[in-house]
């Protein structure tokens, strides 16, 4: 396999690291970005980016994000806190009055970042084009009772955090909320990062495709075997309905919409520079990067079945569990995406790390290949 693009010598064993994961036969394309207190250490690309295995990955290939997109999101928020434009403890009905019903009208902005308000997945049924319309999501959710006392508890918004942080972005700016924030977060920063494609991009999108034969770890086994035992659990509602939620990535109606939990578009040089720029306090104020990084939930998920640790609209590190480590550092944060994709940054190294496959991982955290190229890069620092 053909690897693309620049390192530093120095992380040759990163390199390395990166091109070995294409002797697995069905990884089929995938990118590496690492910047090291803002400058760029490692940026390469190898494989293939189309469905039948026979165009290249280029250097502007670009791809489904899938959850990585929620840090931008949660930081386009915070950035909204930071100018009186909405609290983070003031109720989410001061911002959408009908959101109060159902027993949510105590529910705060904060709750919804650090994934404690209670309403991770719809409970009724969904026709599965109820995925591609904004305001038959917000009446489900308005009409969702908690799945447990908000605040008490925490379980991961795997796609209603999009509808939850983003319709919250629509009330207080009264501009759609991925415009909103490729505004805030992307451009400042000249990040190649979408958050609605442009039809004119979609000749430069990745196509994604899951990997076969691999069961996952034990975390991933239990998940799926809930779903495909007790179809009304929460963890099945929130993965399943509307029932197109797993099925979509590869679909135009999919890459226009804004639904940002899950459907930025970009690639490991949008993740590192995202994450560079967090830590060179381009995007949040010292306090506010220190509130964003402060654990506010912590120990077992409601919805993903293991424990988790977040902050506001980020994944912290827990480097007691195997599945759910950066390998860096307890002061790591960031976010995985669904099956392989990943962005994060260590405050203590200075390091701002994305890792983007187009071959889907069974893997519910954090991936084990990514894991495998930051113990490479581990043994590359001073």
């Amino acid at each position: 396999m053909q690897i693309q693009g620049y390192f530093q010598l120095e992380f040759e064993a990163v390199r390395d690291a990166f091109a070995a994961l294409f002797e697995d036969p069905q990884e089929r394309g995938a990118a590496l970005c690492i910047q090291l207190n803002g400058e760029t250490v490692i940026d390469l690309w190898a494989g293939t980016a189309d469905k039948d295995g026979q165009a290249a990955w280029h250097s502007d290939t670009i791809l489904n994000l899938f959850s990585c997109t929620k840090a931008f999101t949660a930081v386009a928020l915070l950035q909204l806190a930071s100018e009186d434009k909405l609290s983070l403890d003031a109720p989410v009905a001061r911002y959408w009055p009908e959101f109060t019903t159902a027993g949510k009208a105590d529910i705060t902005v904060r709750q919804v970042l650090c994934h404690q308000a209670g309403v991770p997945a719809i409970s009724a049924p969904l026709p599965a084009e109820a995925l591609y319309d904004w305001q038959a999501m917000l009446h489900a959710l308005e009409g969702q009772s908690p799945w447990w006392q908000p605040g008490t508890a925490h379980g991961y918004a795997a796609i209603t955090f999009g509808w939850l942080a983003g319709e919250l972005i629509r009330r207080v700016t009264g501009r759609e909320p991925g415009d909103v924030i490729v505004d805030r977060v992307a451009r400042p920063l000249g990040l190649d990062f979408h958050i609605g494609l442009a039809d004119s991009e979609f000749d430069r999108v990745a196509h994604i495709s899951r990997a076969k034969g691999n069961a996952g770890d034990v975390a991933a086994q239990r998940l799926l075997q809930v779903t495909l035992r007790e179809p009304e659990a929460l963890s099945t509602r929130a993965f399943t309905n509307p029932p197109s939620v797993l099925t979509s990535t590869n679909k135009p109606e999919w890459r226009r919409m804004q639904q940002p939990a899950a459907n930025g578009h970009g690639n490991a040089r949008s993740l590192a520079g995202f994450y560079s720029g967090l830590l060179a306090g381009d995007l949040l104020g010292g306090e506010w990067l220190d509130a964003m990084v402060q654990p506010h939930s912590d120990g077992d998920d409601l919805t993903l079945l293991t424990p988790t640790r977040f902050g506001l609209g980020v994944m912290l590190d827990q480097p007691d569990q195997p599945n759910a480590t950066f390998c860096m550092g307890r002061g790591a944060f960031g976010h995985p995406g669904a099956g392989g994709s990943i962005g994060f940054a260590d405050p203590a190294s200075g390091v701002a790390f994305g890792f983007v496959t187009n071959t889907l991982g069974p893997y519910i955290l954090m991936d084990p290949r990514a894991q495998g190229l930051v113990r490479a890069l581990n043994d590359c620092l001073p």
